[in-house]
């Protein structure tokens, strides 16, 4: 099947959505739609490609023409059906909220080629769920990137309820052309594999901060030095925004009826003043001075 996939949408060009358009041409050389709601999130996405591009070329791992071409290859478009107009593969990497996700599927199915798969990068929301809002459950799935996708090496494939053989198939064909190892996740469980140990790692460092048992960079040295974890969970959670982590235990409070997954209140709080992380400029970590200790030294 994976020989038919020549044009790869993706439905938003945020945080991660960006990175799997560069990685989607870069690593596959597909053509990519990149799609998002007005003229500067999509410019805003296209600037965060060059700059990713950028450093690969400074690196070495790029030609300045390669990189050119890469981005030649991506286009960006606030219109959904132009976006969908012959692609084989939609990626959906729109915000974690379930209600603006299904009124998005019901939308990409009404317009996508009949045969086109639907892929979700969600992170913790029911694939089942999102299959429901389409015409074609059995070519919908999980596809979960991690942040970033141009240097993650991970894909999470996630099956729904009626995800059809090939469908995985496809997904995890399409995955290896861009360089990915993949896992499949068996059963459309709340947080899929990474999530469902993660955050509640991440949720478990912020309670540590709340009840004064360590500084931010203390509990992010102890977590790098102690378990080898190349980057702390307070660090890690400033870069993947602290309201995507808080939306996830959101869902894991609804879906397990388990009240380990609540959130620490510190993290409500953060996220209600807006103190996000990376994305805000602010988090447990100031990301806009140059002088910060936003590293976790």
């Amino acid at each position: 099947m994976e020989q038919n996939v020549k044009k790869v949408a993706v439905l938003g060009a945020g945080l991660m959505g960006h990175g799997i358009a560069q990685v989607a041409s870069q690593a596959s050389e597909y053509e990519v739609a990149l799609l998002d709601v007005n003229a500067d999130l999509v410019a805003r996405g296209m600037k965060m490609i060059q700059g990713s591009l950028a450093k690969f070329v400074e690196k070495g791992k790029l030609s300045k023409e390669q990189s050119l071409e890469v981005a030649a290859r991506i286009h960006p478009t606030t219109g959904l059906e132009e976006a969908l107009e012959g692609s084989q593969l939609v990626i959906e990497a729109a915000t974690e909220d379930p209600k603006l996700k299904l009124d998005l599927y019901r939308r990409v199915s009404g317009i996508a080629d009949k045969g086109a798969v639907i892929a979700s990068n969600t992170s913790s929301i029911s694939i089942t769920l999102l299959a429901s809002a389409t015409d074609r459950p059995e070519l919908v799935c999980g596809m979960h990137f991690f942040n970033p996708p141009q240097l993650m090496n991970l894909v999470e494939i996630i099956k729904g309820n009626k995800t059809s053989a090939d469908t995985v198939s496809l997904v995890r064909e399409v995955s290896a052309r861009m360089g990915k190892e993949t896992v499949l996740c068996k059963k459309d469980a709340p947080g899929f594999i990474v999530n469902r140990i993660l955050v509640p790692a991440l949720n478990e460092a912020v309670f540590l901060v709340q009840e004064g048992v360590a500084d931010p960079e203390d509990v992010d040295k102890a977590v790098k030095l102690g378990l080898n974890w190349p980057m702390g969970p307070l660090q890690l959670l400033d870069y993947v925004g602290l309201d995507t982590t808080f939306n996830i235990t959101q869902v894991f409070m609804q879906e397990l009826q388990d009240s380990k997954y609540r959130p620490s209140p510190l993290l409500r709080e953060m996220v209600r003043a807006g103190r996000l992380g990376r994305k805000s400029g602010k988090g447990f970590y100031d990301w806009d001075s140059p002088s910060s200790t936003k590293a976790g030294k």
